[in-house]
């Protein structure tokens, strides 16, 4: 069934009523069930200097891990959640710009006066946002020459059991979260279009996919 658009304040509204109370536990509870994210902040390979954004940095709990494991880099982060914003601040302090926005029509030079970053990432907010692919489509336009756009979400899921795999959709559609099926395709055709490189890898039993486009030098 398609899944009807939702207006970015709605979606905003939604956002902040989900996690006004979760933020409290979000990371301690997901990282039982969100996995990928230290591979793909491993693979950054980001220089001291370049500029990282993430988009949809939730708690700020990636942007940490990239200070961390690629220091000297620009930390920015852009949530559409107003509550989720106020954790990240409380995890990052001034070592990132923080700004509240739309994944899928934001603008690196109002927000953080920078018009493109050298890394993007998105981990696992493509599955919360209606306009998924508008957000993937925009997070690519934002790389600068060279750069490149790092993403983790659930995958197909056709290595669990028929039962487990209803069970988690079901779960997970509880919490406004839905695995993009065709998320490789598409992730694929908007490389395509703009000339970008494109890899990916599916990880263990089709859980969680990775994908990385980058932006020709």
């Amino acid at each position: 069934m398609a899944q009807l658009a939702r207006a970015p304040g709605d979606h905003a509204a939604l956002m902040d009523t989900v996690y006004r109370g979760q933020r409290h536990i979000y990371d301690l509870t997901r990282k039982y069930y969100l996995f990928g994210r230290d591979r793909l902040i491993a693979e950054l390979a980001a220089e001291p200097g370049q500029t990282v954004l993430e988009i949809g940095c939730g708690t700020g709990r990636n942007l940490a891990q990239v200070a961390r494991r690629w220091p000297g880099t620009l930390l920015h982060g852009l949530d559409l959640s107003s509550e989720m914003l106020k954790s990240a601040r409380a995890t990052l302090g001034a070592f990132a710009a923080l700004a509240q926005g739309d994944a899928t029509a934001f603008c690196g030079q109002a927000l953080f006066a920078s018009p493109t970053f050298d890394r993007a990432i998105l981990s696992y907010a493509l599955s919360m946002i209606p306009d998924w692919q508008a957000a993937l489509d925009q997070a690519a336009a934002a790389l600068a020459p060279g750069g490149s756009l790092h993403v983790v979400d659930f995958g197909d899921l056709g290595g669990l059991p028929a039962p487990l795999r209803a069970g988690l959709r079901a779960w997970l559609a509880a919490f406004h979260v839905t695995p993009r099926e065709d998320l490789c395709a598409v992730a694929g055709r908007i490389a395509a279009r703009q000339g970008f490189r494109y890899r990916t890898h599916r990880g263990p039993l089709g859980y969680y996919r990775l994908i990385v486009i980058t932006r020709r030098a």
